[in-house]
């Protein structure tokens, strides 16, 4: 299997040994993206819409990276912390993923690193 890692300095670098993402067999993994500032590499915005705003941008710009949009995007899955804050996660999502929108599962989970509320992995079709 010929598989590449990505990277971009206009998304955070990895916090372990892991690749912002790996492209093989016609498809772009991308490693979940919680609201890391590119800049600084602290975590940005104090609540659930913030930081979803951040993870998606910090998604966005690992597409871009390779030439791609939120429109080569076939599946995502987005993990919170606190399933009550649902509806305005999704709200802020959907500025980002539009229709045709992508598969996608969420569930709570009870910790995300280094404190996040939200974390966005993606697979894209190249």
């Amino acid at each position: 299997m010929n598989k590449e890692a990505i990277f971009t300095d206009t998304a955070p670098e990895a916090v372990g040994p892991y690749s912002q993402g790996i492209r093989t067999a016609g498809l772009l993994f991308l490693s979940g993206q919680i609201a890391l500032d590119p800049a600084t590499g602290k975590l940005s915005g104090d609540n659930a819409a913030a930081q979803a705003h951040q993870a998606c941008k910090n998604v966005m710009s690992l597409l871009h990276s390779q030439g791609l949009s939120a429109a080569d995007v076939v599946k995502t899955t987005v993990f919170i912390t606190d399933i009550s804050t649902f509806a305005e996660v999704n709200a802020v999502y959907a500025q980002y993923f539009t229709a045709p929108c992508p598969a996608r599962s969420c569930v709570e989970v009870s910790n995300l690193p280094l404190g996040a509320l939200v974390e966005i992995e993606a697979i894209a079709a190249l």
